[in-house]
């Protein structure tokens, strides 16, 4: 039996930082895949779904180009082209987890993982004992039980991203990150998009304002979108799909080529747990861990999407890997989990950090808001981008920055900085203070701080009473 000080199973972003992080601290260390590395984010999720939205907001900018002079005649695309070119991406990226596996001296061990007994875990015939064991075996889509659910043309995220499928009408189940962003594709494609909310608002977890506006900003472009609908059954009628629902208390027919359910995801982790019974499993199948990513079982730990309290967030589980392996090697926490950005690549971008306006209000926090209208920055103006705003959230007596929100271009590069702010307790004034160059969209973080103080000289004065 090979043994070894840490074993990780599932290769992931958690999982193969993890890793790396374990080697880098003197660790003897294995990990454990029993499909791809990269997991979900790098095979079926945020690489792919980003290589195709590229490609599609390309030939969506294409329609604009008569404004600034330029044409194109007979623009077309090729779906089976995009997709080739996704997979050449994220071919490239994987091997390269790989090479950094090696370069690390990380045993990789390609199989499914089980837990055989404390310690150990069996892949196929083999078993190998680790003195700890972290679990970072992520998540799949979830599937509603409703009637047609297993019809052809009935999808999720992981079908679409598999292989070319183009649906000339598609209806999107679900109105949270992954259901927009694929909305977004399809309709810069020219498909026919309808997407189902079963909230009273798209992205209800989000920033109200951030939701009303791309929730205009979609329908100007086509996407239909019905609020507070909830489907009943899908059913096949002769070469297309009928999706029955609810909304505005009326029943209603949608007819559809194809229907990605993106309702969530879930974890199952019975599947590899074998019965260990002190483990602590939630309703969603994540298991409960501390502030170090410990397990109630001494030697176990578990991080992304399968743990607990944890950023369902590639970067989140990134960040909860190098912790928990600091956690083992009994070297302080590294990456600060209490300011986690959430980023949404949809046309314009959406980036939030910390709290908004209305979390401050329900922590009985004195707020003031700062925001500035992208619509007259010069970058904004210069590439033709839809409108947008940088809202900041500060504590009113301080001017400390609690959070952000944007919706903008380029949104989820300039979230870092506003990241880097909270966390280091920098206040409205110190982020108006710095020089933002010219003409960039991140002058727009700067103007918003100085609205925080009623001094942005970009924005029209505020009315005086």
């Amino acid at each position: 039996m090979s043994r070894y000080d840490l074993l990780v199973i599932g290769g992931g972003p958690g999982g193969y930082v993890a890793a790396i992080k374990a080697a880098q601290l003197g660790l003897r260390t294995a990990l454990i895949e029993k499909d791809q590395l990269g997991g979900t984010c790098l095979n079926r999720g945020c690489i792919p779904t980003k290589s195709l939205l590229h490609a599609a907001a390309i030939f969506n900018e294409v329609q604009a180009w008569p404004q600034l002079g330029l044409s194109c005649a007979q623009a077309h695309y090729d779906y089976a082209a995009i997709h080739q070119r996704k997979d050449q991406v994220v071919g490239q990226l994987r091997q390269g987890v790989a090479s950094l596996l090696q370069a690390n001296q990380v045993t990789v061990i390609a199989g499914e993982a089980r837990l055989a007994a404390p310690h150990t875990v069996r892949v196929g015939d083999e078993e190998y004992q680790g003195e700890y064991i972290i679990i970072a075996t992520g998540g799949r889509p979830y599937l509603p039980q409703i009637p047609g659910i297993g019809l052809p043309g009935v999808v999720t995220s992981d079908d679409v991203l598999g292989s070319p499928l183009l649906f000339p009408r598609l209806a999107v189940i679900g109105a949270g990150v992954v259901g927009l962003e694929f909305a977004t594709l399809y309709r810069s494609l020219g498909c026919e998009v309808t997407v189902l909310a079963s909230y009273d608002r798209i992205l209800p977890k989000s920033d109200r304002e951030i939701s009303q506006n791309l929730s205009m900003l979609m329908k100007k472009r086509g996407i239909n979108i019905y609020t507070a609908a909830h489907l009943s059954k899908i059913e096949r009628c002769s070469d297309a799909l009928t999706c029955c629902f609810a909304a505005k208390e009326q029943d209603q027919q949608l007819m559809v080529d194809g229907v990605l359910m993106s309702a969530g995801r879930r974890c199952y982790p019975q599947e590899f747990l074998n019965g260990v019974e002190q483990l602590e499993i939630s309703d969603r199948g994540q298991i409960v861990v501390d502030e170090h990513f410990a397990t109630a079982v001494p030697y176990l730990y578990a991080i992304g999407d399968i743990a607990l309290g944890c950023e369902r967030l590639a970067h989140a589980a990134s960040a909860a890997g190098i912790n928990a392996v600091c956690h083992i090697a009994r070297q302080p926490a590294e990456m600060i989990m209490s300011v986690v950005p959430n980023c949404i690549y949809t046309d314009p971008e959406i980036a939030t950090v910390g709290l908004s306006a209305d979390d401050a209000k329900a922590q009985g926090i004195d707020a003031v808001t700062g925001k500035y209208l992208m619509g007259g920055n010069g970058k904004s103006v210069v590439e033709m981008a839809d409108r947008g705003f940088i809202k900041l959230v500060c504590e009113r007596s301080s001017g400390r920055l609690l959070g952000a929100q944007l919706m903008c271009r380029r949104a989820t590069d300039m979230i870092n900085e506003l990241s880097l702010a909270i966390a280091k307790g920098l206040t409205a004034r110190d982020i108006a203070s710095l020089i933002h160059p010219h003409p960039t969209f991140g002058e727009g973080v700067m103007e918003a701080a100085a609205d925080v103080l009623g001094q942005s000289i970009h924005t029209m004065p505020r009315r005086r009473s």
